[in-house]
């Protein structure tokens, strides 16, 4: 009996004890938890809204109720980001037709359009003049409504023409659209070089009409440095946007619209393993955003080959076009830093052909060059916007870089020339013939090292785009504007029709492409309808850890020293600031108790790791500035946000909130 008491004594011992550590491991974890809520976050990081999400908003005052054509409604630069637009809304009582007229100052100038019966009508005016009191004609039925609408003068910085030239009676009133380089707007000039259109929102690389009607331009947001964008802006006149196109490795130089819909786009694979880029192609299904074909060139073509000047081991080919070709079903692509314009076949991705110089090129890739017919025939280098024309010709900006792979035969700047030309190639016989040209009659004067363009308009009518052009000291330069310490920059841009010259317009910076349109284009106005289609991804998590943030300090001098400044929007958070070579640098996001860190590489090229980054004795001093994105895809519910520097933590006291 006794030895039963004893083991029930133990029994009660051990229950005893248990629920004593029971209490404490409570008491423990409620501690921690009131740490832990101390140090969350209880307000939002101020969200930056997107321009989707502004043009909502506007939307709500597009009232046509109350408004006739007597008494329109009038709104200049309705969407806040084209100011030389307005939206004129009205009512009828009877299903209308309406045509506008837009007054220039002559006949080439002036602008006219019809729309289609409604009851409601919602009337795009583009095509005014700045600073301007404008006069536009609405005729309604046998109604007549002249208007006066009244612009803002153009922004200080924006840049006009220097020079233009003109044959009237052989131009359209078609409008030259412009997209930046180094400084100014995407914009549109008429035949007299006055602005008639322009964006404020930053869009660059190609701008282009869809068979829809819409512009597809790029959107304004950085994936990476130094250019990549984040996707595609699929928008009108106005500068509202229908369709918004995020892609994973976003959007540089040139896309295409393929005979399907689908975009054909330049992008990058910064995850591919070995730090390069411009080196991608993606096909962008339209209606679901989805990348539904990739296109590696490093399958394709080997790396080391057709070295150029500018050749660099992540920036080895520098795709800077993409071209569709229904006929032969392939693509035709330019790398410039291997002088080099390929095709491929669009279905196996096999090459089919290589337009340059072979030399430096293995002798696996030699049975793929053309041999050069004819006694005026000259290769192209670092060319641009290489193109498949209606005739089958392929048709280059050559820029004329060096004129030879080998430095000792490099051709100095002051003594080069760029050119537009075409190239007739015969895929069976492997023979190229040059059939056309312009610009090496130009000499210096238009030569331009980089960047530029070249558009078929139709047969024996062309545009030739020398954007790049370059001065340092009064001489010109092999340097982009933004390498070499330029103090002139020229675009001249040539339209020629059977040879002659009937419009030319200079401008005093750098212009990327030149596309000829016009003011209107075949769609219509729409309220709402407006989407987003695609993903930035997923932002890889380099550490998840468990527990809770109880360290951590109130932002001090230290922290405000690297001018850290972070944003959110709406599908990501962007963390910038300014730090020495060595630092350690890391986002935590905080939710439950797990812990997220996104390291911050201390590097000028942070999606690779094939360079040595040489930093600049001032950068080594003070540091430089660096950029993380942490994409919100797959982060759901609030996460507290806090910045570690080293082996400090800094408490931000803000959240941030994942959208799924």
């Amino acid at each position: 009996m006794q030895k039963k008491r004893i083991k029930k004594e133990k029994k009660n011992i051990k229950k005893i004890i248990l629920i004593i550590l029971g209490i404490i491991i409570c008491i423990s974890i409620i501690g921690l938890l009131v740490l832990d809520n101390k140090s969350t976050a209880k307000e939002e990081l101020k969200l930056t809204q997107s321009l989707i999400t502004k043009q909502q908003k506007l939307e709500k005052g597009f009232k046509s109720e109350g408004f006739t054509l007597e008494n329109p409604n009038v709104i200049v630069d309705p969407y806040d980001n084209s100011p030389l637009t307005a939206l004129v809304i009205f009512e009828t009582k009877n299903q209308e037709k309406v045509k506008i007229t837009i007054k220039g100052k002559d006949e080439l100038t002036t602008y006219t359009h019809e729309f289609d019966k409604e009851k409601v009508h919602y009337i795009p005016v583009y095509g005014l003049y700045a600073g301007k009191e404008n006069t536009v004609i609405i005729e309604c039925g046998d109604k007549k409504k002249e208007l006066k609408i009244k612009t803002e003068k153009l922004p200080e910085d924006f840049i006009l023409p220097t020079s233009v030239e003109k044959e009237e009676s052989k131009l359209t009133n078609d409008l030259y659209f412009f997209t930046p380089s180094s400084k100014g707007y995407t914009c549109a000039y008429d035949t007299n070089g006055d602005v008639r259109w322009y964006l404020t929102n930053t869009a660059t690389w190609k701008i282009d009409r869809l068979k829809n009607g819409h512009l597809l331009v790029s959107t304004e947001r950085l994936i990476n440095s130094p250019y990549y964008l984040t996707g595609l802006y699929e928008m009108d006149m106005l500068g509202k946007i229908y369709v918004k196109y995020s892609l994973p490795g976003g959007y540089h130089h040139d896309y295409y619209e393929m005979p399907n819909g689908n975009l054909l786009v330049s992008s990058d694979n910064f995850n591919n393993g070995r730090g390069t880029v411009e080196d991608y192609i993606v096909e962008l299904d339209r209606q679901t955003g989805k990348i539904v074909k990739t296109i590696d060139l490093k399958d394709i073509l080997n790396m080391e080959d057709g070295k150029s000047e500018n050749w660099v081991d992540y920036d080895w080919f520098h795709n800077n076009s993409v071209w569709y070709d229904e006929k032969t079903n392939s693509i035709t692509l330019s790398g410039r830093h291997q002088d080099a314009v390929i095709n491929i076949d669009y279905d196996s991705g096999k090459l089919n052909w290589i337009i340059g110089d072979s030399t430096n090129w293995s002798e696996e890739y030699q049975k793929y060059f053309f041999k050069p017919m004819g006694d005026d025939f000259e290769w192209q280098w670092s060319q641009h916007a290489a193109m498949i024309t209606p005739e089958g010709y392929v048709f280059i900006f050559d820029n004329g870089n060096n004129k030879s792979k080998n430095k000792d035969e490099y051709v100095p700047a002051e003594d080069s020339y760029s050119r537009g030309v075409m190239y007739k190639i015969d895929t069976e016989k492997m023979t190229i013939e040059q059939v056309w040209e312009y610009g090496k009659e130009r000499g210096s004067e238009f030569y331009s090292p980089y960047i530029s363009d070249v558009d078929y308009l139709d047969k024996n009518h062309y545009i030739v785009h020398s954007g790049g052009i370059v001065y340092v000291d009064g001489k010109n330069s092999n340097q982009p504007a933004g390498l070499g310490g330029a103090d002139k920059l020229v675009s001249d841009t040539v339209e020629l029709l059977d040879d002659e010259v009937i419009f030319e317009i200079k401008l005093p910076t750098n212009n990327y492409r030149v596309e000829k349109m016009p003011l209107y284009g075949s769609d219509t106005f729409q309220l709402g309808n407006q989407d987003i289609k695609g993903s930035l991804g997923e932002t890889k998590v380099d550490k998840t850890r468990f527990g809770f943030i109880t360290n951590a300090k109130a932002i001090d001098k230290e922290y405000k020293s690297h001018d850290i400044n972070i944003k959110n929007e709406e599908d990501r958070i962007e963390v910038k600031g300014r730090f020495k070579r060595g630092t350690e640098v890391k986002v935590l996001l905080y939710k439950n108790g797990k812990i997220k860190e996104y390291q911050i590489p201390i590097s000028k090229k942070p999606y690779t790791a094939m360079c040595v980054d040489i930093f600049t004795e001032e950068e080594n001093k003070n540091g430089i500035v660096v950029t993380k994105y942490i994409n919100k895809e797959n982060l759901s519910g609030k996460y507290s946000l806090y910045l570690q520097i080293n082996d400090t933590i800094y408490e931000i006291g803000k959240y941030i909130e994942g959208w799924y």
